[in-house]
């Protein structure tokens, strides 16, 4: 089964490997605990790129991505099974492990975005969406911070997420 979220020109870059043309992927984190977002590229020096319009922060802004050497292992596509990620992020600094020690201590999931980039076009992922997930285990040391993402699990979720009460409906009692 094809990614028909990839647009035509990374389609392009994949089958034909042309030796000019840069694939560049990036992993953004979010979570309430963070100051602000944790934007990594897989690379050597860091990357500016625009972010699309749809972005949960700086939507449409380009930011700067930090250079750290992470290795992905993307789910397959399929259309059963639940799909996860697994980011291992090598030689990470005090402040991401501090930042993922104060998320963890918090009820709330740390939330990823993987984006594509080319080196020639910045202006945007070249996968549209991206692909957007919550970190359901993680473990950081001094050296690495490993992380087991997927998609939110919507079979906990109330319906209707409203919760009707007395106070709030009066007339629900007889």
């Amino acid at each position: 089964m094809t990614d028909t979220t990839l647009k035509e020109a990374i389609k392009e870059a994949y089958a034909s490997a042309p030796d000019d043309e840069i694939i560049v992927y990036t992993i953004e984190m979010r979570h309430p605990a963070f100051t602000q977002p944790l934007r990594v590229v897989r690379d050597h020096k860091s990357f500016t790129g625009t972010l699309e319009a749809s972005a949960p922060e700086n939507a449409g802004e380009a930011v700067e991505f930090l250079p750290y050497a992470f290795d992905l292992e993307l789910p397959e596509i399929a259309e059963t099974g639940k799909p996860e990620i697994v980011l291992t992020i090598d030689n990470v600094s005090r402040e991401i492990v501090a930042s993922i020690e104060a998320a963890v201590r918090t009820p709330y999931k740390i939330e990823i975005t993987f984006r594509i980039y080319l080196m020639s076009d910045t202006s945007g992922p070249q996968n549209d969406p991206p692909m957007s997930m919550v970190i359901n285990t993680i473990e950081a040391d001094v050296f690495k911070v490993t992380a087991r993402a997927g998609f939110a699990d919507l079979s906990k979720t109330a319906f209707p997420r409203k919760t009707y009460t007395l106070d709030q409906f009066p007339s629900l009692s007889s």
